[in-house]
C-alpha cells in the first residue's frame, strides 16, 4: 500500500501508522538520502525474519541498522572515541559505518558475525519513522533482484535500484510504502569500516571520503 508523505515535513499520523506496522512485524519501504530502503523493527522477530527473506544469496556484508542518532547506534554497537568522532563529522548523511556489534544485539538480531552497519540518513521520513517507532530499524537497500531473482547483474550497481515508489509495490512481504510522490535518486551510500578506529573505505558512493 502506498502512503503519500511530504518529504520535508511528514505527517505525524502517517509516521505513527507506519511505526505500528513495524511493531506488528511488517515491512515498510522508505526513501532515504540515497535510494529506497526496506525497514523492519529491530524489536520484532517476525519483522526481522521477513526482512532476512529479502537478503540476496551470498551477501557478504554485515546487516545495516538505521538509527536516528549516534546515541541510538551506541545501544547496538561498540562506538569507540575515534569512531564517534568520525560519525559525528559525517552524520547525518549517505554513509554506512561498520562497527562491532554488542553481544546483546548479536543475539537479538541473530547475527552471524559480531558486526553491524549503521546508517543515520539525512532524510526526514526515515528519521521521523524511527523516532515514532522508538527504536532502530533493520534495513536493506531495495533492489530489482528482490522482484526477480534472475535479474542480471547490471554494469553499474546503481542500475539495480528503484526511482519511483510505485515501482516497489510488488516487493514480497512489504506492507507499506512511504512515497513522497517524486522520484528518488538512485545512489549507493559510502561504506566505511571504522571498527579499528581508523577509516577503511569499503565502498565509495554518494558520500565523499575524505570529505
Amino acid at each position: 500500500m502506498l502512503e503519500y508523505v511530504v518529504a520535508e515535513n511528514p505527517d505525524a499520523r502517517v509516521m505513527r501508522r507506519a511505526a505500528s506496522v513495524l511493531r506488528d512485524g511488517g515491512l515498510v519501504v522508505s526513501p532515504t538520502d540515497t535510494s529506497w530502503s526496506v525497514l523492519c523493527s529491530i524489536a520484532s522477530k517476525d519483522g526481522i525474519a521477513a526482512l532476512k527473506r529479502l537478503i540476496e544469496p551470498g551477501r557478504d556484508r554485515p546487516l545495516t541498522v538505521m538509527c536516528s542518532s549516534i546515541a541510538q547506534a551506541s545501544e547496538l554497537c561498540d562506538v569507540s572515541s575515534a569512531a564517534f568522532r568520525v560519525m559525528k563529522r559525517l552524520t547525518p548523511g549517505p554513509y554506512v559505518f561498520i562497527l562491532p556489534s554488542t553481544n546483546r544485539s548479536m543475539r537479538s538480531l541473530d547475527l552471524r558475525r559480531a558486526e553491524l552497519g549503521v546508517r543515520i540518513p539525512r532524510h526526514r521520513v526515515p528519521i521521523d519513522l524511527i523516532e515514532a517507532l522508538g527504536c532502530a530499524a533493520l534495513s536493506l537497500t531495495a533492489k530489482r533482484s528482490m522482484l526477480d531473482p534472475d535479474y542480471p547483474a547490471p554494469d553499474y550497481p546503481e542500475e539495480a535500484l528503484f526511482s519511483g515508489g510505485w515501482e516497489l509495490e510488488d516487493l514480497p512481504g512489504v506492507d507499506l510504502i512511504l512515497d513522497p510522490g517524486e522520484e528518488n535518486e538512485r545512489r549507493l551510500g559510502t561504506v566505511l569500516d571504522i571498527r579499528s578506529g581508523e577509516v577503511e573505505v569499503v565502498r565509495l558512493g554518494a558520500g565523499p571520503y575524505p570529505d
